[in-house]
């Protein structure tokens, strides 16, 4: 297996952990190759208003947003290219990645920033009004529906703390359980079943998110009973998890049993030599386009310095 191309440093991915990781690369001299994946600017793009980024006193939106980013990384002279890493080979350097399934470009160092995705419950009109109220992140979105009526689906950590954060903005927040118990710990529970404005339904599935052009309801049916019931809302959060976009890392790098990249705590050092990860691929916590970022300019340091100490 030949390479076709070599690479000092290349970035898989291309949210704001990628295009910070580039534009610091880029700056350092080291020449980075980044490809933009199946999602150019990931996550970011399916969200439309982004108002906690520090710097935008008026808020922008995400596509706009991961746009500046590419732009600002292509004028440091990073090499930016379509195209999806569908293999790797890490089994001795140069690390080896396969794009679009078919060429190899053997790398001295490899960040990688392929990010998460939103598991989402699979009905229709859920695509169809995503970012028209239906989102997968209320502390993106929660404040555009101050003052309203909200539901929010999951019964995790994360939906009791999304549950919580929409209750001091909302007038009532209508939580959706599938079964008869939440996952989330216990002190997460207690908090939610201690908010006066959260009402639980239990044993309960999203039969339809109502509305044509926007979100203006929901209609319920629980599993025991099969009674549906509508409910009018301004808002539709699906919060049931993401998922790490690491599959083709498995074998190779350590994961935890979500399959997010395990990296050195204050680094972004995996456990592979030369093979650095950052944003939401390695991030199951806090998952924001900022802590994105920076851990995209820590990954771009730790590639540098690695070069620089293999005189690479």
């Amino acid at each position: 297996m030949g390479a076709n191309e070599k690479v000092d440093c290349l970035i898989i991915g291309s949210g704001p952990a990628g295009y910070t990781a580039a534009i610091y690369a880029a700056r350092a001299n080291l020449k980075p190759v980044l490809y933009q994946g199946i999602q150019p600017g990931g996550q970011l793009t399916i969200t439309t208003e982004v108002e906690n980024y520090p710097g935008y006193p008026d808020g922008v939106q995400g596509p706009e947003m991961m746009e500046q980013f590419e732009k600002q990384s292509r004028r440091m002279g990073a090499d930016i290219r379509y195209g999806l890493a569908t293999k790797v080979d890490f089994s001795a350097h140069p690390l080896k990645v396969e794009i679009d399934e078919e060429k190899w470009i053997e790398a001295n160092a490899v960040i990688i920033c392929t990010g998460a995705s939103a598991k989402w419950l699979g009905i229709p009109s859920e695509q169809k009004l995503n970012g028209y109220g239906v989102s997968a992140c209320a502390v993106c979105d929660g404040f555009f529906f101050k003052g309203k009526e909200v539901a929010i689906v999951g019964a995790g950590d994360t939906a009791a703390e999304e549950a919580l954060y929409l209750s001091k903005l909302c007038t009532k927040v209508h939580m959706i359980i599938r079964r008869d118990e939440m996952r989330a710990s216990k002190i997460m529970q207690d908090r939610v079943m201690n908010t006066p404005n959260i009402i639980i339904y239990w044993n309960t599935e999203t039969d339809e998110i109502l509305g044509e052009k926007k979100v203006e309801g929901v209609s319920l049916k629980n599993n025991i009973t099969g009674e549906k019931i509508e409910i009018p809302v301004s808002a539709f959060f699906v919060a049931i998890g993401h998922q790490p976009n690491s599959e083709i890392f498995k074998g190779w790098l350590s994961m935890d049993e979500a399959g997010y990249l395990k990296t050195l705590p204050g680094t972004s050092k995996t456990n592979v030599e030369g093979v650095f990860a950052a944003g939401d691929v390695q991030d199951k916590i806090y998952r924001q386009a900022v802590t994105a970022a920076g851990s995209g300019c820590m990954a771009a340091l730790d590639a540098e310095r690695f070069l620089g100490e293999k005189g690479l």
